[in-house]
C-alpha cells in the first residue's frame, strides 16, 4: 500500500455471501448473525462494503472487521468490489446496490469526487452512506460519516518516537520519503521537524531526506545514497510502504543493521511505515526491529457500528455526538464526521507472524 494522499491510500494503506457476483464486480461474499433487527420493520440490516479493489489483502483486513460487527449485530454482510481501482469502477456496483435495496453502503471510495452524483443517488433512497479508509476531499456532503485510519497529525511525531526508543534518543537519521510533492509524507515530516524541537530529541539530528517517488528502484538507489553519504547514520525513516520495503534489502545486504557484519556502533535501525506482509521477513531476520501503521480491522468494525446507529436514527451524525461499540468503547465524531480507527500499531517480532495483509 503505497501512503500516499489521504484519499488514495492503496496499501498504501485490509467481507463475504449476501449479493452473490455480478458482472458489476470481482467478487461478492457475506456474513449473517444474531438477532438484531431494523427498528422500523423489523427486517435485518443490509449493509454492503465495497473496497478500492478485491484481492488486496489490506481490505481482507478491513472486512474481517466488518464481519465480526455484523455478527454482533446481527446484520446481513455483503462484500462487493470492483477488479481494479480507477476512480469511476465503483460506480456500477453502487448502482447495483441501490437496486438490490441496502441499508448501509460502507466504501473505500477510488476518487474524492467521482462518486458524488451515485451517493447522493442512494442517500435520496434513504440509504446510508459511510466512507471507510479513504474520504471524498472536500466533497463530504455526498456521504454521511466516514471513518479513517488514524489521526495523521500525530504520525509524524510517532515516528520521531519510535526511532528515539530504538536508538536510545540520540544519532544522526535521515528521512526516505515519497515524492516531492505528496502531501501526506510531506505534512508528516514537517511534525517530525516540530517533534525533533522538543530537548527531549535534542541528541537526534536529522542530516538529510531524500525522495523515492515511491518507487522500488528510485528508493533503493537513495537508500544506497543515504549510506554512502552519511556512515555513521543511527537510522532511517520511511514514512511509506514502497520505501520501506526498497530499503530493507539495501540494509540486509549492506549489514548495518543492529548486530549485523557491518554495523558501526549499535548499528542503523530502519523503520516507517509499512503493510506487516512487506517486513516480515526483514522483522524476523533482525533486520528491521519494528515500525508502525494503523489497524484496518478496527475500520471495518467501527463502521458498522457507525452505519447502523445511523440508519436506525439511534445516532445523528453530528459533530461531537458519540456512539458505543463492545469492542473499542465510545468512539466520537469530529467536526467532519470523522472517526478515527485507532492508535498506530508497532509491529515487531511479539506480533508481525499475527497479522496477515
Amino acid at each position: 500500500m503505497k501512503l500516499r494522499a489521504f484519499a488514495f491510500l492503496l496499501f498504501p494503506t485490509l467481507v463475504l455471501a449476501g449479493c452473490g457476483s455480478s458482472d458489476s464486480g470481482s467478487g461478492s461474499t457475506g456474513t449473517t448473525g444474531g438477532t438484531a433487527s431494523k427498528e422500523s420493520s423489523g427486517a435485518k440490516l443490509k449493509i454492503v462494503y465495497i473496497p478500492k479493489n478485491e484481492g488486496n489483502p489490506y481490505f481482507n483486513e478491513v472486512k474481517r472487521g466488518f464481519e465480526d460487527a455484523a455478527k454482533e449485530l446481527g446484520a446481513d454482510f455483503t462484500e462487493v468490489g470492483p477488479a481494479t481501482g480507477e476512480a469511476t469502477s465503483q460506480i456500477p456496483i453502487i448502482k447495483q446496490q441501490i437496486q438490490q435495496g441496502v441499508d448501509v453502503i460502507a466504501i473505500s471510495p477510488n476518487s474524492p469526487d467521482a462518486l458524488n452524483t451515485v451517493l447522493d443517488q442512494a442517500k435520496t433512497k434513504g440509504i446510508t452512506v459511510i466512507t471507510v479508509d479513504a474520504d471524498l476531499d472536500k466533497n463530504e456532503t455526498h456521504r454521511d460519516a466516514a471513518v479513517l485510519p488514524a489521526d495523521f497529525d500525530q504520525i509524524g511525531s510517532s515516528q520521531v518516537e519510535l526511532l528515539g526508543k530504538l536508538t536510545g534518543y540520540e544519532g544522526e537519521f535521515a528521512i526516505l520519503s515519497a515524492t516531492t510533492d505528496a502531501p501526506n509524507q510531506n505534512a508528516w515530516i514537517a511534525k517530525m521537524k516540530e517533534t525533533l524541537k522538543d530537548p527531549k530529541f535534542s541528541k537526534m539530528k536529522l542530516v538529510e531526506t531524500v525522495f523515492g517517488d515511491d518507487k522500488d528502484v528510485k528508493s533503493t538507489t537513495e537508500t544506497e545514497g543515504l549510506l554512502a553519504k552519511h556512515p555513521g547514520l543511527r537510522g532511517i525513516i520511511a514514512p511509506t510502504s514502497v520505501g520501506l520495503a526498497a530499503a530493507a534489502p539495501v540494509i540486509e545486504r549492506t549489514g548495518v543493521f543492529p548486530g549485523g557484519p557491518h554495523a558501526v556502533g549499535k548499528g542503523l535501525q530502519l523503520t516507517g511505515l509499512s503493510t506487516p506482509n512487506q517486513l516480515k521477513k526483514f522483522v524476523n531476520n533482525g533486520v528491521v526491529t519494528s515500525f508502525q501503521l494503523w489497524a484496518p480491522y478496527n475500520e471495518g468494525y467501527l463502521a458498522t457500528y457507525l452505519g447502523s446507529q445511523i440508519h436506525t436514527k439511534k445516532l445523528t451524525p453530528t459533530a461531537g455526538a458519540t456512539f458505543d461499540t463492545p469492542k473499542f468503547g465510545k468512539q466520537k465524531l469530529s467536526d467532519k464526521l470523522v472517526v478515527i480507527g485507532g492508535p498506530l500499531v508497532t509491529f515487531d517480532k511479539s506480533n508481525i507472524d499475527k497479522s496477515n495483509f
